[in-house]
């Protein structure tokens, strides 16, 4: 064999991998916020503000042990003396827990398929974020989609005299969440272990006095229920600990396409499983968003292909 026959060394593409493994985290934690409901509604006799306080208190106990494994626990404390990144922790623990109690709260009370609409806007609203705070830009295609998934929502506002708040709530909750915590970059564990434990003695503080009252869930009614509270805290960080990691690996748009799909498994939920209410206007106003989601794919597909075009040419040039 001759030295022009001989195998050439593969190469690594740094961004390449960087790009999937941000893809796989994106998957897991909507693939895992998909099926979320399932698990609420199995926690339906538990009132929704001490289901939250439960998710963030079992939360701090897996954080601060996962901190504690990799050896950060000084780089932890050392975000406590930091009054500027405090300041920033204490907005966007405010916006995760309201995204959680309303979350919750929507599913136990048979709105779910409201809360689905507002993780189909939320991709959106992740992109008009980016536009606006992270000077990301948008062509024709994708202002056409947002501004049909606007319409939309003016459908339900018109055929019902009432603007859904839970959707609109949801996703502009979660979508500022998200760009606050890619604009900032502050490490995911570490972050989330801070959100959490600033919220810790207030969830501790309620619970106590819940439990003072004899209203509180945990260890009144049964084993299961006392299992599933626990349990909250793992099917908390580990999605959400996915989320922050894709967000920091991959674009915010690209972040938006992937989130189509924990939207659809609620929808489908919502309507096989707990047939909830399905009218003509929910179908009209669901039909733009789903087109406009149809149009925003179809376009980052597009910029996706024309991307990989231009990336492999000068790979076919240098081969020639």
């Amino acid at each position: 064999m001759s030295r022009m026959d001989t195998p050439l060394p593969s190469v690594s593409h740094p961004s390449a991998d960087r790009a999937l493994i941000g893809v796989f985290h994106a998957l897991g934690c909507f693939g895992v916020w998909g099926l979320f409901p399932i698990y609420f509604k199995l926690l339906d006799q538990v009132p929704a503000l001490e289901v939250v306080a439960h998710r963030i208190l079992w939360s701090v106990v897996v954080l601060l042990a996962l901190i504690l494994a990799q050896g950060r626990w000084p780089l932890f404390q050392a975000e406590f003396r930091n009054p500027r990144r405090l300041g920033f922790y204490l907005l966007t623990t405010l916006l995760i827990s309201t995204n959680w109690l309303i979350y919750i709260w929507a599913v136990q009370h048979g709105r779910m398929l409201e809360a689905s609409l507002g993780y189909y806007i939320n991709p959106l609203v992740n992109v008009l974020l980016g536009v606006l705070f992270l000077r990301e830009r948008l062509n024709q295609r994708q202002w056409m989609a947002i501004a049909l998934a606007a319409f939309g929502v003016l459908i339900l506002i018109i055929g019902y005299g009432v603007v859904p708040w839970i959707a609109l709530s949801l996703a502009l909750s979660f979508g500022s969440y998200g760009m606050l915590r890619k604009k900032a970059a502050h490490a995911a564990t570490l972050g989330l272990g801070v959100e959490t434990v600033l919220l810790a003695p207030v969830a501790l503080l309620f619970l106590v006095v819940q439990a003072v009252r004899g209203a509180g869930a945990f260890g009144a009614m049964d084993g299961r229920t006392d299992l599933l509270l626990m349990a909250a805290g793992l099917i908390t960080v580990a999605p959400l600990l996915m989320f922050l990691e894709a967000t920091r690996l991959l674009r915010l748009s690209t972040v938006g396409l992937i989130q189509y799909m924990t939207p659809t498994l609620q929808f489908l939920l919502a309507v096989l499983l707990y047939r909830e209410l399905f009218t003509a206007i929910h179908l009209a106003a669901f039909s733009c968003i789903w087109l406009a989601l149809a149009l925003y794919s179809m376009d980052a597909w597009s910029t996706y292909q024309h991307r990989a075009d231009g990336a492999a040419a000068p790979d076919r040039g240098a081969a020639s």
